[in-house]
């Protein structure tokens, strides 16, 4: 694994250069987004370079708690490359059916980047996970990728990826939100505007993966969340969503962060333990019919709370 590891970590750095111009703004909020994204890639490519598992989890887990979910994301990446590479390993299934098993969302985003990386149609990996739920969170990754690290075709242009059709685009605009509160170093005024530019259909799982972000990963006080629940206006129940399902990340590894808790109070009207109580309460008795798929129902079931 070593030697092919360290044929692809170039693919996987990440220089200043990459990063869009509003990411680099000085500030507290662009200062904590970079080092998310730094964290990311480096534990990618300390993935790559790592041939044992239990190795690797040592590594990850030596990284400050309230961090620790972005050292699994960057794991994600490096697995879904080897994965990609190697598919008869299926090193991404194994890792989050073992040790990553509460970090499976963070793993699952992670893996989405790491092929968007290497320019791979995520669908095929993504069916392959074998996780009748969570493995459209692959595609939320995927759109994390595009709209950050090409961000002028695919928030400026608005242009979404041709393979990519039907539910796919769901997560993928997820992920897409996500990147917008990065890339606009989480400035509430440009969040709401570039949402505002695109097709009314996209806006609600864009302010859902705002509310992911703003949850999740933070960067801004609470005066800036409370001016950001109010410029979602209509769309606030897709920004609580968001949060909702970052509340629930965090707690499944028992890793609270003072952000989550002022994004779940101010935004949704709950404290962190209750957000994360409704999104486990709402992945009871999920239908796998394949009708519809269970990760909607899931988000659905999440967001009538807040209607």
């Amino acid at each position: 694994m070593t030697v092919l590891g360290a044929a692809l970590r170039p693919l996987f750095q990440v220089a200043p250069k990459d990063l869009p111009a509003a990411a680099l703004d000085a500030g507290a909020a662009s200062e904590r987004l970079s080092k998310v994204v730094y964290t990311v890639t480096e534990c990618c490519q300390a993935t790559l370079l790592t041939r044992r598992e239990a190795t690797l989890v040592q590594k990850l887990d030596a990284y400050p708690e309230e961090l620790r979910g972005f050292a699994y994301e960057g794991a994600g990446v490096g697995l879904a490359a080897l994965d990609h590479l190697l598919p008869w390993q299926r090193r991404t299934r194994r890792f989050v059916d073992g040790a990553a098993s509460p970090y499976v969302f963070a793993v699952y985003l992670g893996a989405g980047m790491g092929l968007a990386r290497l320019r791979r149609d995520p669908e095929t990996f993504r069916r392959r996970l074998g996780d009748e739920v969570f493995n459209w969170v692959v595609l939320d990754g995927y759109g994390f990728h595009e709209g950050f690290f090409a961000h002028r075709r695919h928030v400026q242009e608005r242009a979404t990826p041709r393979h990519l059709s039907g539910y796919a685009l769901t997560p993928f605009d997820h992920g897409l939100g996500r990147a917008v509160w990065f890339a606009t170093g989480a400035d509430v005024k440009r969040v709401a505007a570039t949402i505002e530019a695109f097709p009314e259909a996209r806006r609600g799982d864009l302010w859902a993966g705002v509310g992911l972000a703003c949850g999740y990963t933070g960067g801004v006080d609470e005066p800036t969340v409370a001016a950001l629940r109010a410029r979602a206006d209509a769309y606030r129940g897709r920004l609580a969503e968001g949060v909702v399902v970052a509340a629930r990340a965090r707690r499944q590894v028992g890793n609270t962060a003072e952000h989550n808790e002022i994004a779940c109070q101010v935004i949704c009207g709950v404290d962190s333990r209750e957000a994360a109580d409704i999104a486990a309460a709402a992945l009871a008795d999920l239908p796998t019919d394949e009708v519809e798929p269970a990760y909607e129902i899931w988000r659905r079931r999440i967001r009538r709370q807040f209607a």
